[in-house]
């Protein structure tokens, strides 16, 4: 449409321009009108009306088109597209748009958070056409950010001001998550709500390290007893198991001891057996005759020199006897 007017306004001035000119170079001339002006005028209004029917639209962008600032019911995509010249391209960007602002909401506590946040999201490239019919291109002003910062209020309400400081993936997954049902009815697609910093008043933050530092040093006492209670139940655990070891080789020794006097025991019984049966065969097996061959066996030849009588009344001296008879 602009080209249009330019046009016909470069015609008219070519024509203005073609009158103007030969009157200018002499007056008496019988040329009244110079076409060069209309000539150059009629050229640069063709470049500009086949300009103005060649609409590109780049990558990653959805092309609404207009006619007469109406929005028609189809829309063009990337690359070169041919219009007419009262019609216009608005170029609505599909890809991750980054947004990012810092401002401040209350815990459950009653303590305020500031805090500062990044979107990414894109729209839906099929819903780009009612977007603009609907919302136009600052949707981000118009229909997101609002309802981001409801939604972050409202979550930090729901924590207190330490859990806050722990939680940031959690919140910005719960922002997220909530934004993203907000949005899709849109055909705003939100890809990440990226909680960075929360930061508090100087006296909480003074306040939560105070805490924290007590924690550790409670922490760390606990840690030492527990360390030196279980190092005095190892001591004791090792000297129960030492005295058990004692009184368990004592008891092996006593035992081995018992054993060897009952060993001893057996065979000094079973010894005296073995030698009480072997007196006992002994005793079987003699009779007169084995007495008499041992006897005999063991005799040196020589005689009795006495010899008792059968009343042991008196003593007989056989040696004496043969020396009287020679």
């Amino acid at each position: 449409m602009f080209a249009i007017i330019f046009s016909v306004i470069l015609i008219v001035v070519g024509i203005i321009a073609g009158c103007i000119i030969p009157a200018m170079r002499d007056e008496e001339s019988n040329q009244k009108f110079t076409p060069w002006p209309l000539l150059g005028a009629i050229i640069i209004s063709i470049a500009l009306f086949i300009a103005s029917c060649i609409a590109v639209v780049p990558t990653g962008y959805t092309g609404i088109l207009t006619t007469f600032g109406k929005v028609e019911d189809r829309t063009v995509g990337s690359g070169i597209n041919f219009i007419a010249p009262w019609q216009n391209v608005v170029k609505m960007d599909n890809r991750i748009q980054k947004q990012e602002f810092e401002s401040a909401a209350f815990s459950s506590d009653l303590q305020e958070a500031s805090y500062a946040v990044t979107i990414n999201y894109s729209i839906d490239q099929t819903a780009a056409r009612d977007i603009y019919k609907t919302v136009g291109t600052n949707y981000y002003e118009t229909v997101m950010f609002g309802p981001i910062q409801d939604n972050i209020k409202t979550i930090f309400a729901k924590y207190t001001a330490e859990n806050l400081i722990g939680n940031r993936d959690i919140l910005s997954q719960k922002v997220t998550e909530s934004v993203a049902d907000d949005m899709s009815r849109y055909g705003i697609n939100v890809v990440s709500i990226a909680i960075r910093d929360i930061d508090f008043t100087d006296t909480f933050t003074n306040a939560v390290e105070a805490k924290q530092v007590a924690a550790q040093n409670k922490l760390k006492a606990e840690t030492e007893q527990a360390q030196k209670t279980m190092e005095e139940e190892q001591t004791a655990k090792r000297a129960i198991i030492a005295a058990n070891a004692e009184a368990e080789k004592a008891v092996i020794a006593a035992n081995a001891d018992l054993e060897v006097v009952k060993v001893q025991a057996e065979a000094a019984l079973y010894a005296g057996e073995k030698e009480a049966e072997m007196n006992k065969r002994i005793g079987e097996s003699l009779n007169g005759n084995v007495i008499d061959y041992y006897w005999i066996k063991q005799w040196d030849g020589k005689l009795p020199t006495t010899v008792l009588g059968d009343g042991n009344d008196y003593i007989l001296d056989l040696g004496s006897i043969g020396t009287t008879e020679n």
